[in-house]
């Protein structure tokens, strides 16, 4: 059978535990979910983004709190928890910003294609796992 001649396969009802774990999304497709899954952390994490921000600028006590959180812990948390929580939140701010500039320029630029888009699409994955890497290196203190 020729190349032209083959029939594709027809997927008229994908069973989420055959088809799902076979399929290869491309990098954009990642890009897109990990934008929406980004978005929706630092939605949910709203309040203890405020709670982060006001303790950390209301009085020098509540600033020595807010430090004393990431290293001895806070209620039932321990510390490398609330670091690993900020951790995921530098992550989700760095990969949505990122996306968000990638979506912005091929918006401006009409550059829709299929290797700008991968290409776009590989290095906002690889530019947010770097500087988040290199901001967790800071949280955790190796330098």
């Amino acid at each position: 059978m020729s190349e032209l001649t083959r029939k594709r396969p027809e997927f008229r009802n994908i069973n989420a535990f055959k088809d799902l774990t076979t399929y290869r999304l491309p990098p954009a497709g990642w890009v897109s979910i990990l934008h929406r899954v980004s978005g929706l952390a630092m939605f949910l994490m709203l309040p203890f983004i405020i709670w982060l921000f006001d303790t950390s600028i209301s009085s020098e006590f509540s600033f020595a709190r807010f430090k004393s959180a990431f290293g001895a812990g806070m209620w039932i948390f321990p510390g490398w928890f609330i670091k690993l929580v900020a951790l995921g939140l530098i992550w989700a701010y760095l990969h949505h910003f990122i996306a968000g500039l990638r979506h912005l320029w091929m918006d401006a630029r009409h550059a829709v294609s299929k290797e700008f888009g991968r290409s776009s699409a590989l290095v906002t994955l690889g530019l947010g796992i770097v500087l988040t890497a290199a901001l967790g290196a800071k949280l955790f203190g190796a330098y």
